[in-house]
């Protein structure tokens, strides 16, 4: 349980005590800033602890933002201070240090004159520590200093509906058109309902996961009414989706686990629903595993892009662009807006149209529209990043470089080359070895005939071009591309020679196969994200790096019958799968249990 010192006299008739009790703390009271210490030093080390004023007057929900939020070590409102157990040792200096009573801090915010509380975070503040300050919009927390100015500060808490407040924030503030007038307007009840109930957005996200695998086993039946099934239960998967982080919101029961589950499900739901498609289209005759996976290549390179242009530009400075500066321009209109979040096809739109289109039509007409789109949405925002990239000057950092080089997923073969090259490529060039060495290996995958050993000599190019892309660091302008193409040579050479195996059970195989390498990736962006670094090394060693799976996989399909290289392609799946989702779940389930520092990615409506 956490504790609050509530300092200075009780106030008669405050409901604050009572307000910071159901918050989940344990209430204690001291007289002045000896007594504060001394509580203080009494609180178990491993134990959130907050100073609280006794003159308090202010929203449940400003409290709950102020005290309760497991993001921050230090965190505060008006008249309220809070340290996690990693700021613990901050705090007890700041209350300390001697101080005097001011009437403001660097941040603007107007200070009791002899709040302990403001005092500690003034202090705080000039030893350097970070204290975050929630925005609490029209939530009122203040210190009253005399019976008018608290009579008013009442009337100001009355005029404002907390829990209207509470519930608006727990929606994501942007989002796409489908979720925010489709989902969010009665998802945010459901997810209050939730949180009245003691449920937390793990179980939530559970829920989704199981619904979405239940849906994707009605697509695989093959038959109308399992396909509009299907199509039901992937929008309420969504809804349950956007509940668990709203509820998140709504309770702020952030974690490290949280973050993760909800951003690797989402990937897992949509995949398995591909996967159920294409099962229940070859129950009525009609293969379309190629379509499947065609579908999670593109859409796993579109998030590739994504997630390696935001991490390039993370901290880059001087962010100038005229074409950044355009798109601010066309927010300011507000159908653009709308228009512009549709046409990416965030999940929302996505599933809603692969959800309507199971129901009414066929697999192979839902892939290809999914196909369709996915490509058009691909083309707009990756034509937007390199205009935007190659129209600003910038300064990228180390840290970006390196999140790049995590990105780009390089084995042992692809590092010795690179070591070989200490100079590296100049300019556009590192891109364009990318580009090129995988516009040759996919190509001589898909044109050759099967066990041809055309394709193995194209990974060799790939594995050489591979090495001299990432020779040095990846801080030029459009040296974020080159993880997405080589995501997108890994995945369409396999697709190549799957497809052209002619063997049934191959192409699912090769979606296995895709479907445990991108778990992978995307387990290294989210690492990423968490400020955790990129998986050890030893585990990219062990899975080859994508130029040495790539290899690995031309190989086997040069000297393997067809009928061979399916059970490889399966057995190869099956290894990959355990060895990331092995070290995958141990990392984060071991970063939850050791107390790392608690997120929620709101991420991209994608």
């Amino acid at each position: 349980m956490s504790t609050a010192i509530v300092t200075g006299q009780p106030v008669p008739g405050s409901s604050l005590e009572n307000d910071l009790r159901s918050l989940g703390f344990e209430v204690r009271s001291a007289a002045d800033a000896a007594d504060a210490a001394a509580l203080l030093a009494a609180v178990p080390a491993d134990r959130r602890v907050a100073l609280v004023d006794a003159r308090f007057v202010g929203h449940p929900h400003a409290l709950r933002l102020g005290l309760t939020d497991p993001r921050f070590p230090l965190a505060a409102v008006a008249g309220a201070v809070t340290a996690r157990p990693a700021g613990r040792e901050a705090l007890s200096r700041a209350l300390a240090r001697p101080t005097t009573a001011g009437g403001g801090t660097a941040h603007g915010t107007d200070l009791a004159v002899d709040s302990l509380a403001d005092r500690i975070v003034t202090a705080l503040d000039a030893d350097g520590a970070e204290v975050h300050r929630p925005e609490l919009g029209s939530l009122v927390a203040a210190v009253p200093g005399d019976p008018q100015a608290r009579n008013e500060a009442r009337q100001a808490v009355a005029a404002v509906d907390d829990e209207a407040v509470r519930l608006k924030s727990a929606v994501k503030a942007r989002d796409g058109f489908f979720t925010t007038f489709c989902v969010s307007p009665y998802s945010r009840y459901l997810a209050r309902w939730c949180a009245r109930r003691g449920l937390t957005p793990n179980q939530v996200t559970t829920a989704s996961l199981i619904t979405a695998l239940i849906a994707a086993g009605c697509a695989a039946t093959g038959t109308r009414g399992g396909f509009v099934a299907a199509g039901l239960l992937l929008i309420f998967s969504f809804v349950l989706d956007c509940t668990d982080g709203q509820l998140a919101r709504y309770s702020l029961q952030y974690s490290t686990l949280g973050a993760w589950l909800d951003a690797t499900f989402d990937r897992a739901k949509e995949y398995a629903y591909y996967a159920g498609l294409a099962l229940g289209a070859a129950r009525g005759g009609d293969d379309v595993w190629a379509l499947a996976l065609g579908a999670m290549v593109l859409q796993t390179c579109r998030h590739v892009v994504d997630f390696s242009f935001n991490e390039a530009n993370h901290d880059a400075t001087a962010n100038t662009s005229p074409t950044a500066a355009l798109s601010d321009r066309l927010d300011s209109v507000g159908w653009t807006v709308w228009l512009r979040r549709m046409i990416v096809l965030p999940i929302g739109e996505r599933w809603a149209m692969i959800a309507v289109l199971t129901a009414v039509a066929t697999p192979r007409i839902t892939f290809w529209v999914l196909l369709v789109g996915c490509a058009c949405a691909a083309a707009y925002t990756t034509a937007g990043r390199v205009l935007r990239s190659v129209t600003r000057r910038a300064h990228r950092t180390d840290r970006a470089a390196r999140a790049l080089a995590d990105l780009a997923d390089s084995g042992p073969l692809a590092q010795v080359l690179a070591r070989a090259v200490p100079r590296g490529l100049p300019g556009f060039a590192v891109p364009g070895a990318a580009l090129v060495g995988g516009a040759v290996v996919v190509c001589a995958a898909a044109l050759s005939a099967p066990g041809s050993p055309l394709p193995v000599a194209g990974a060799v190019v790939y594995a050489v071009t591979s090495g001299l892309a990432v020779a040095r660091p990846l801080k030029g302008t459009l040296d974020w591309l080159v993880p997405p193409f080589f995501r997108a040579a890994e995945y369409g050479t396999v697709l190549a020679l799957a497809a052209i195996s002619g063997v049934n059970g191959t192409l699912p195989a090769a979606f296995g196969l895709v479907a445990a390498v991108a778990y992978h990736h995307y387990d290294t962006v989210y690492r990423i994200r968490g400020d955790a670094g990129a998986p050890p090394s030893w585990l990219v060693r062990a899975i080859g790096g994508h130029e040495g799976r790539t290899l690995l996989v031309t190989v086997l399909a040069a000297v393997l019958t067809a009928a061979q290289f399916k059970v490889a392609l399966t057995v190869l799946a099956v290894v990959v799968a355990l060895l990331v989702l092995a070290e995958s779940i141990r990392f984060w389930v071991a970063s939850h249990l050791g107390g790392a520092p608690a997120v929620h990615d709101e991420g991209e409506p994608a």
